[in-house]
């Protein structure tokens, strides 16, 4: 189990973040940070934990696939009573995490049981399909890691599903679109204060060989299904698909083209995937977007930061920061702000109701484990609209019999009430977005993106 912890990609590392704020100190920025959590009754839905429990049932058991149950056993409401995967270690690990749960080695016992009323699909990629549809078919919400699938046409098929599933909550596992940092951070963003958007880059580095050991050859092949470019979507795919999902977010748009570069540079094993990539995006307004991703070596980590006319906003983890130009309008609330100094900077901590800035210490506070990460506000998000779409389905149903149009009218009405996630055609589009941005890097080539990709 060690070196299987070692070798895997840390996704909560790369959704979480680390203590950066000390480089930014250096550096110069002022932070932006949304506030804690609200704790009373009246607080945004986005945000609230407490609710009728959705009982959960999780399908792939590795290292990731524990990850949720260690995440959703911080959360009030959200009960493991079954687990599947078809390999017994994994199944004994994540047992001793849930120990309440029934195992199953054949998912299909597992959407069986009646009182499974959500379930979280974290096995392989490439895995998803079935297993998606299946959950689907038998009316259970689903929560399906990103990306969906490993090609266009499977993650088509899982989107056509998910968008005719009317009664049940689908969303993909895009957790950044359920961090109120982040959700922060876009309303500040388009309020206007970083001034017209020019370019954003992207960037994960972290030295490890994403292989992993197994007891047998069988094995061995089957766990390391990422080094394979016909079961695996690549860093982009893996890890990108994450900061790419924001760039396209922030930007509000699509881009035009990506070219791409990469190759097997350090973990020269047998694999055919790269172990450093490196693509460049062209958005439409004369935008541009970089992003690059390494296993080869971890200095300058993992952060986003978008440019603009006026200002640059850094982001990395819970901490962001805006990096003023000399020429900008002045924003009115900066004289609250906290500034870093870094080298001859000087960068704003961005907070939410910035005007009204609580002091802050200067030494950073790092989250506890599975609480306050994006996974955590995503999966909390996932079990609030498992609520809202059963609750929401079960009043008209009760009231105006099997009638598909008018539920699916009904439904839409109560968009407001839902917490902030990532649905179907977000998950959709990132992924065909990853897929084929993995594509050019393999091929070193420049691709057009076509409108009629997206289409579902």
């Amino acid at each position: 189990m060690k070196n299987e912890v070692l070798s895997d990609l840390n996704r909560r590392e790369f959704l979480k973040g680390g203590s950066f704020a000390a480089l930014m100190t250096l550096l110069g920025g002022v932070e932006l940070r949304a506030q804690d959590k609200p704790k009373s009754a009246d607080a945004p839905t986005q945000y609230r934990t407490i609710g009728p429990p959705i009982k959960c049932g999780l399908i792939g058991c590795g290292v990731w696939g524990r990850e949720i149950l260690n995440t959703l056993a911080k959360l009030p409401n959200a009960p493991v009573v079954a687990l599947c995967d078809h390999y017994e270690p994994f199944l004994r690990r994540a047992k001793e995490i849930a120990p309440n749960a029934e195992t199953f080695t054949d998912y299909k016992q597992l959407l069986a049981k009646k009182d499974v009323q959500g379930v979280i699909v974290a096995t392989p990629s490439h895995q998803h399909k079935d297993i998606v549809l299946d959950t689907l078919k038998a009316l259970k919400h689903c929560y399906c890691e990103a990306p969906l699938a490993n090609s266009v046409e499977e993650a088509r098929a899982i989107a056509q599903a998910a968008k005719a599933a009317i009664k049940v909550h689908f969303q993909s596992g895009l957790q950044m679109r359920s961090d109120p940092q982040r959700r922060f951070l876009l309303e500040f963003l388009r309020s206007g204060a970083m001034g017209r958007s020019v370019k954003a880059t992207a960037q994960f580095h972290k030295k490890q060989s994403w292989r992993r050991t197994a007891p047998n050859a069988e094995r061995e092949k089957e766990i390391n299904w990422r080094l394979s470019s016909a079961t695996s979507t690549g860093l982009m795919g893996e890890i990108g698909i994450h900061q790419l999902d924001v760039m396209n977010w922030f930007l509000n748009a699509h881009p035009t083209a990506v070219t791409g570069f990469g190759g097997v540079l350090n973990w020269s094993d047998g694999r055919d995937v790269p172990d450093t990539i490196q693509a460049m995006f062209e958005y439409p307004g004369k935008v541009m977007s970089h992003y690059e991703c390494t296993l080869a070596n971890s200095f300058d980590s993992d952060y986003e930061t978008f440019y603009g006319t006026d200002a640059a906003i850094m982001m990395r983890g819970s901490k962001s920061w805006l990096f003023k130009e000399v020429d900008a309008p002045m924003l009115g609330w900066e004289v609250y702000a906290r500034k870093d100094t870094f080298y001859k900077e000087t960068g704003i901590v961005l907070v939410a109701n910035a005007t009204k800035l609580a002091a802050q210490g200067d030494t950073p506070v790092e989250d506890p484990p599975f609480v306050n990460t994006p996974l955590s506000y995503g999966l909390a998000a996932f079990v609030a609209n498992c609520n809202t779409t059963g609750s929401g389905v079960e009043d008209f149903t009760s009231n105006f019999g099997e009638d598909e149009k008018g539920l699916k009218e009904y439904l839409a009405g109560l968009v407001k009430n839902r917490a902030p996630f990532a649905g179907w055609q977000e998950g959709f589009e990132a992924t065909v977005l990853a897929i084929k941005s993995n594509e050019a890097i393999l091929k070193g080539q420049k691709t057009a993106i076509q409108k009629e990709w997206f289409e579902v």
